[in-house]
């Protein structure tokens, strides 16, 4: 081994952001996070794969990501470390109208256009120039934060490879009835002009008004029947009026006609059970080309569909004396009208769900409209009994209840959009009306017929229609590729609960529809991120935090173990950059301890990869905590409690190993005794290495550059490739971690009496200790030294039966009575008031134990180990307040 660096040379502090561009780009060259799909067909252990969710190709990086891919990367690290074969495949999405609102956006203040001032195609082409040069910035974010994907195998949503597996599946389902052409209510943006998913609707609450309109019998009676609405513009449009059947205050007008006001349509009172009687008047009028309940009660009806409205929001001719008003002005003109015709009963204030266009933000159309439909029903059944059956597992367990009930009440899902920027509808028209799909124009025009002309549907696919075959298209399907082959089916999905009808239950569907296979095997869903307010992070409240301005104050490192410290499994998260600072801080104490033990390195040191038989009782606990921490994290892992595996690492790092251990160890290091210091360095640094393999997944950046610098590495070498430390079970031993335990809990009673009581370090203390038996007396003598330096006591009397001495501070630590004399060092009245409030106190927890065992139902119930447990703490509560009685006595 060569000559180790001065620690000196070594910064005092670890600086982040040369060693992250360093060990990035040494990652990269070395192609680690490429995998080989060839060999990985005839090797044992199975390859390991994980999809990134794919963010849009407009996006960068949010705390959201941060988490989601932090996450995905510990998965991934931790299974290559383990020798599997590992892919995480990376890339964006198209992100359909997201794009297409940012490219227009950016045309009119860049050029002053609109799309109408270019044909398609020149749109289209804008559009890839703006991706080329602005669509790759989350993916250089990402790498910032330290994710260990196969940039090599890099894919977009609208790729070459999966632009062709969109119109394979599209054809295949059409070919077998599951795709449709037809007129249902879709969610349409007035502004965009292009039908939305759920997914680009924003639901808030708003404070509106329920109007109650007197609507007129038509057989003269002067009688009426009252609705109410929450959109009195589509009234123009009604069909019906329904009650429920068992309504009884309507049950003599059902059949009956109304005239409907302002149009003088006549219109049928029908009976349907959706109809909520204690609604407003329990009458509601039925529009079923402008609200989807009543779409479905006209269709059970067979009621007729009135559009009034217009896609641009206008009102239609339909709407008569109203066609060309907006709908929102339509909406008081109509308002106005009943006033002045006598038949506005009545308006109340009413807060109702409204839904708001994501991009576009205004409030989006329930709208008839004709549409590409995919029916879901039969794609559902066998996704839900994947999941029932376990081939597909939910983490935590209980989203799939809510699964469950999304796939049980599926609708048809809407997959076109009006838009320029996506993947073009594979179907044609002829001039007769005859619909034609294929998979390319030439197929479509030899169905048509030589010199037939044919036009292209102009809408694009819902950009959900490509994600859901993300983790097998990107891979090559529909051709049989090694990639597919070796990486497909995947193991783990990380994502938000949000999109799990979205995206998580389709790619269930497509997976077992189109490969015959579940996807994935296992999905964690994360929390949200949340402030210290517990309000959702978003650009428009100002509260979310820039992931690179954090890596730029606190390193990559910090920012991932400050989150992952903080997201416990499966629940929302109350972010805040303290949580950061705590990540760095971390980050500062392990290179701390390795700057340390870095300047006792020598040449004559090895690396103990099996320690030596004779051990202090130190270095069998510390040996016993590294190995329960190893197991531990295998635990948590196993189970997705990252934040459980992370934590155990935190506490055996900092706590055990830099706060006791190198503390304990000291001694050893400083001593005139080579051979002891060179076998105790040995024995560190094999441990020190085995905390820094096994933090690798959570924190690589550091981790690699500590693995680096502790021994010389050959060319190629890295950490992200050496093997994940495991748990040696034969190495955990309780009984020193017990007998560690007792000598730890001494120190710290013993610098807990000097800090309260203000006594100088400088300033030596007598130890007076009263074991119950020769057992605890040859522990503490075994560890005198310990005792001596890390709690900085001048003496140590320890005796079995001893009378403790006069006028002595006393308290009691797992059976043993440590006494500190007090003349000179404490205050006696502060002493005596101190035992008083600990004699109450343990009063206290004896006497509600007592009252527990004379409950004659506890004692019945309660299990006799449990009863046992309770009698075992009596005991020791009334063995330890007779010794602090007797210290009390001892004060006077």
């Amino acid at each position: 081994m060569s000559s180790p660096l001065s620690p000196d040379l070594l910064p005092k502090a670890f600086e982040p952001t040369g060693v992250e561009q360093r060990w990035a780009e040494y990652w990269h060259l070395h192609g680690f996070f490429h995998p080989d799909s060839a060999p990985v067909l005839a090797d044992e252990r199975p390859p390991f794969t994980v999809m990134i969710p794919p963010p849009n190709v407009t996006g960068i990086l949010t705390m959201g990501h941060v988490l989601n891919n932090t996450l995905q990367d510990v998965l991934v690290r931790r299974a290559r470390m383990s020798g599997h074969e590992t892919l995480w495949l990376p890339g964006t999405d198209h992100a359909g109208i997201a794009t297409q609102v940012k490219v227009e956006r950016f045309l009119k203040e860049s050029e002053g256009l609109t799309k109408h001032d270019l044909t398609r195609d020149e749109f289209v082409g804008r559009v890839w120039s703006w991706k080329e040069r602005y669509g790759g910035i989350i993916i250089e974010q990402l790498k910032k934060l330290g994710a260990s994907c196969d940039w090599e195998r890099e894919r977009f949503t609208l790729d070459e490879g999966l632009s062709a597996a969109v119109t394979e599946v599209f054809v295949r389902l059409y070919e077998k009835g599951l795709i449709y052409k037809g007129y249902r209510i879709i969610n349409w943006s007035p502004l965009g002009k292009t039908a939305l998913s759920d997914e680009e609707v924003i639901h808030r609450e708003v404070e509106g008004h329920l109007w109650h309109f007197a609507y007129p019998l038509s057989d003269g009676s002067g009688r009426s029947i009252t609705v109410a609405t929450t959109r009195p513009e589509t009234m123009l449009g009604d069909v019906a009026v329904a009650v429920h059947p068992d309504d009884e205050r309507y049950s003599d007008l059902v059949g009956q006609m109304v005239r409907l006001p302002l149009v003088d349509r006549l219109i049928p009172i029908v009976a349907d059970a959706f109809v909520d009687p204690a609604f407003g008047s329990g009458a509601v009028k039925i529009t079923p080309a402008h609200d989807p309940n009543d779409f479905e009660v006209g269709q059970r009806l067979g009621l007729p569909q009135i559009v009034v409205m217009n896609p641009d929001g206008t009102m239609s001719p339909e709407a008569g004396a109203y066609a060309g008003l907006d709908r929102f002005e339509a909406r008081k003109a109509v308002v106005a009208a009943m006033q002045d015709a006598g038949r506005l009963i009545l308006i109340e204030p009413h807060l109702h769900s409204v839904g708001f266009a994501e991009r576009t933000g205004e409030a989006i159309e329930p709208y008839l409209s004709e549409q590409w439909f995919v029916k879901m029903a039969p794609l559902a059944e066998p996704a839900l009994q994947a999941v029932r059956d376990g081939r597909v597992r939910f983490h935590p367990e209980r989203w799939t209840k809510t699964y469950e009930h999304w796939m049980t009440n599926i609708r048809d899902w809407c997959i076109s959009r009006q838009l320029l920027w996506g993947h073009r509808i594979p179907a044609w028209t002829t001039a007769d009306g005859r619909l034609i799909v294929a998979r390319t124009e030439a197929e479509a025009q030899a169905e048509a017929g030589d010199g037939v002309a044919i036009t292209r549907d102009p809408d694009v696919l819902d950009t959900w229609f490509s994600s859901w075959l993300w983790p097998f298209s990107t891979l090559g399907w529909p051709e049989q590729t090694d990639d597919l082959k070796a990486f497909y089916p995947t193991n783990d999905l990380v994502t938000g609960p949000d999109i799990i009808f979205f995206w998580v239950a389709r790619m269930i569907m497509a997976g077992l529809e189109f490969t015959g296979e579940a996807p994935f095997r296992d999905v964690y869903f994360t929390g949200i991120i949340r402030d210290m307010l517990g309000r959702k992070m978003s650009k428009s409240l100002g509260n979310s935090p820039d992931p690179l301005a954090l890596i730029s104050t606190w390193g990559a490192d910090g920012l991932r173990a400050g989150i992952l410290l903080i997201a416990p499994q499966g629940q929302d998260i109350r972010f805040d950059e303290a949580s950061v600072e705590v990540g760095r801080n971390f980050a500062n104490k392990l290179w701390n301890a390795f700057r340390f033990l870095h300047g006792h390195i020598e040449s004559s040191v090895t690396y103990a990869a099996e320690p030596p038989a004779e051990l202090e009782l130190v270095d069998r606990w510390m040996l016993s905590r590294l190995n329960s921490a190893a197991a531990a994290v295998e635990g948590a892992m196993a189970k997705y409690r990252f934040n459980d595996a992370i934590s155990a690492l935190y506490d055996v790092s900092w706590r055990d190993f830099c706060d006791w251990y190198i503390e304990a160890i000291k001694p050893r290091l400083f001593a005139d005794d080579p051979e002891a210091k060179r076998r105790t360095v040995g024995l560190a640094l094999a441990m020190y290495e085995k905390i820094v393999a096994l933090l690798h997944p959570f924190m690589p950046f550091i981790t690699e550059e500590i693995w680096h610098l502790m021994r010389p590495r050959p060319d190629g070498a890295s950490l992200c490739i050496s093997p994940v430390p495991t748990a040696d079970p034969s190495r955990i031993d309780e009984v020193a971690e017990a007998s560690w335990g007792t000598i730890q809990s001494l120190i710290v009673a013993v610098r807990n009496v000097r800090a309260e009581r203000n006594v100088a370090p400088s300033r030596p203390m007598e130890l007076v200790i009263n074991a119950p038996d020769d057992a605890a007396v040859e522990l503490v003598q075994q560890n005198l030294g310990y005792l001596e330096r890390l709690a900085r006591v001048g003496s140590v009397t320890i005796s079995v039966g001893e009378a403790a001495p006069e006028g002595a501070v006393s308290t009691v630590v797992d059976g043993l009575e440590v006494h500190v004399p007090l003349a000179g060092l404490i205050d006696v009245a502060a002493e005596t008031a101190r035992l008083d409030k600990e004699i109450a106190k343990l009063t206290g927890l004896a006497d509600g134990i007592e009252r527990k065992l004379s409950n004659a139902g506890f004692v019945a119930k309660a299990p006799a180990e449990v009863i046992e447990k309770e009698r075992d703490k009596l005991t020791g509560y009334r063995a330890d307040l007779d010794k602090l009685t007797a210290a009390r006595a001892r004060l006077g």
